[in-house]
């Protein structure tokens, strides 16, 4: 159980200075993160960024060559392990064993008794419609329900922090509906979720927090909203009338896109821009302003050449579910 909340540090995980390298390469170069308890917190960033390097240092399953970090408090993560449940990049059961057992065995390689790891992995199974299928062993079952099993294996001891290494890779759309679901829930109930992804979207969706990450640093860390709002929110604006003095009006920055015109809202707002468009009888058939999204703030932070990659590894994804 999660236990006396009052008890628990104001941050799951924290690192300062963390640098980790492999030979002449920085995976991990200086960076500071504090993932605040009790929240849903992304790592994004493209594959090679230095995501899965830096939840391992975090972790304590490899340690920084300088800097220093935290977990749940100790400063010897490996100390807290029983409280974390992880789910690595790379997935692994042994395809003869039982579903249902899979899910008790990892739970007891973090202290849960075998006896209970059985039954809450029967019910994990039932509540989530896979009683059909506690009996049969893993290689009978399909990748999404596979990559399920492993996930209740991460969580059947009931950790505190929840630890997914890029958790939504190889599942198709209904299974990463499931799997946001179930993080959710377990955010819900009070646990820390801390995951890394290279799908802008998922993190848009379920993060209270975010650190984006390219080259082994962190280019932004903080909400979802704070990195959205650094960029300002654009107009789309479409008129009967293709030309007239309200023209002069209109932002520097304007772009004819679609039969119509698009430009960040000015700083003034959109009051005098709309004086003049009546005034000169622009005819105004839309108008609409929309906040931007976090896809145009990554762009922003972490360069077009980063967004393509990660909107190409995505698509990757999406076509190897589809195969």
């Amino acid at each position: 159980m999660i236990g006396d909340p009052t008890l628990q540090p104001t941050y799951a995980v924290e690192g300062h200075g963390l640098v980790k390298t492999f030979g002449s390469f920085r995976a991990v170069d200086g960076i500071d993160i504090a993932v605040p308890a009790g929240t849903i917190y992304g790592i994004l960033g493209p594959n090679g960024a230095g995501k899965t390097t830096l939840l391992r240092t975090l972790l304590g399953i490899v340690d920084p060559d300088a800097g220093h970090r935290t977990l749940l408090g100790d400063a010897a993560p490996l100390r807290r392990a029983k409280e974390v449940g992880y789910l690595p990049e790379e997935r692994g059961l042994y395809p003869s064993m039982k579903a249902f057992e899979a899910i008790a065995f990892m739970g007891a390689l973090r202290g849960l008794p075998l006896k209970v790891g059985r039954e809450r992995a029967r019910i994990l199974l039932a509540d989530h419609g896979m009683g059909a299928s506690m009996d049969k062993p893993i290689r009978q079952l399909s990748k999404g329900m596979a990559q399920t099993v492993q996930l209740f294996g991460t969580i059947v001891h009931e950790p505190r922090l929840i630890v997914l290494d890029e958790p939504f890779s190889g599942l198709d759309a209904i299974n990463q509906g499931k799997l946001e679901a179930l993080i959710r829930a377990q955010a819900r109930s009070g646990v820390t979720i801390l995951f890394s992804t290279h799908v802008i979207a998922h993190a848009e969706r379920l993060c209270e927090r975010i650190a984006i990450v390219a080259g082994g640093r962190i280019r932004f860390e903080g909400t979802v909203a704070a990195a959205r709002d650094r960029l300002a929110p654009q107009v789309r604006l479409r008129t009967r009338a293709s030309d007239g003095p309200w023209r002069a009006v209109l932002p520097a920055d304007t772009m004819a896109q679609d039969g119509g015109w698009h430009f960040a809202l000015p700083d003034e707002g959109m009051e005098p821009l709309l004086r003049a468009l009546l005034d000169g009888q622009a005819g105004i058939e839309s108008l609409s302003i929309e906040r931007p999204g976090l896809h145009d703030a990554f762009v922003a932070i972490a360069g077009e050449a980063t967004a393509r990659q990660m909107d190409e590894e995505a698509q990757a994804g999406q076509e190897e579910q589809v195969a």
